[in-house]
């Protein structure tokens, strides 16, 4: 279990008198299995963590036997429950300060016997924020948020890399997210859900209008499934074998898209399915040189051999006059 998912599994514990695994799982993002499997490692660390069957049943914890959370203001816990954020991404939100006064009444009702080791907090730090990224410019996350608590509609200007020009919007919010490092607006556009990058979100307002979002939809579940299509669209299959020594390296580019072949596998490379969005994505397979080799299908290989071309060509040697 996550140090996230365990402090987030813990609030929800407390804040409810009952609760059932299919809600926890909900709330959590993950599946029942892995529930069943946090709540069991609960139970081995000691904490009376109890399940009871029927209608009015549910899993439950001991009163005082948590996190003590009689301490904060509303205001605190609200804050409390931005789980999965770094210092960075909720100093991003304007939240850093409220966050770090929840944090500190929490550390401070420890038992006696949890002080003789070091606090989570000391021995844990999380960046959530990719490797290189360059400084993001456009909307911020604390400039929106205000209009997006409010929950009014919005007029936003998105300069997408798709299009030719910035494209004029009118959306209903669900809120922010933050996936990657990268911050998010999910919203509905003419009822159909989207995410839109707030750094490419050029201009924004308010309009006068309620925000008007669908029924039994909520953020999280929005972007889990916006996420899921994103993960699991694909218009082009690429079967290739990976080099030994470029498997790890590929999985943690391709993530989810690599898909590897257990029964062909030999000493020297795996074989692997990677599925890419567009033909023109396969290029994120230059960077490995030979040690990938594609098999398949034939337009793939042939949109790598004339990229490679190109690129041959344009570092060739200029010719001796």
């Amino acid at each position: 279990m996550t140090p996230d998912r365990f402090f987030s599994l813990m609030l929800l514990l407390e804040s409810r008198d009952a609760v059932t695994t299919q809600e926890l799982a909900s709330a959590l993002g993950v599946s029942l299995r892995t529930i069943t499997r946090d709540l069991n490692w609960l139970r081995d660390a000691g904490l009376p963590v109890t399940a009871q069957r029927g209608r009015l049943g549910g899993v439950t914890m001991l009163p005082g036997s948590g996190l003590d959370l009689a301490r904060l203001t509303p205001g605190e816990c609200d804050h409390l429950s931005l789980t999965g954020l770094d210092e960075k991404q909720r100093a991003e939100l304007d939240a850093s300060a409220e966050s770090r006064r929840a944090l500190s009444k929490v550390v401070a009702t420890q038992s006696r016997r949890s002080r003789e080791v070091l606090p989570l907090a000391d021995v844990v730090h999380v960046d959530s924020r990719p490797w290189l990224r360059t400084r993001a410019s456009g909307t911020t996350p604390a400039s929106l948020i205000g209009s997006v608590r409010r929950g009014r509609r919005l007029r936003i200007e998105y300069d997408s890399p798709r299009e030719p020009c910035p494209r004029d919007l009118v959306v209903d919010p669900y809120g922010l997210f933050a996936k990657a490092g990268v911050w998010y607006l999910v919203a509905d556009c003419d009822q159909v859900p989207r995410m839109y990058r707030l750094e490419r979100i050029t201009t924004w307002n308010e309009v006068d209008q309620p925000r008007r979002i669908r029924d039994n939809r909520t953020l999280a579940t929005v972007a889990a499934a916006l996420v899921d299509q994103w993960e699991g669209n694909h218009a082009i299959e690429v079967s290739a074998t990976v080099d030994q020594t470029q498997i790890e390296r590929a999985r943690r580019i391709f993530g989810q898209r690599l898909v590897r072949d257990d029964h062909e596998e030999s000493a020297t490379g795996h074989r692997v399915t990677i599925r890419f969005p567009h033909l023109e994505d396969v290029r994120a397979l230059l960077p490995f040189g030979s040690t990938i080799t594609v098999h398949g299908p034939t337009e793939a290989r042939a949109h790598l051999r004339a990229l490679a071309t190109d690129l041959a060509h344009h570092y060739a040697p200029s010719p001796t006059p």
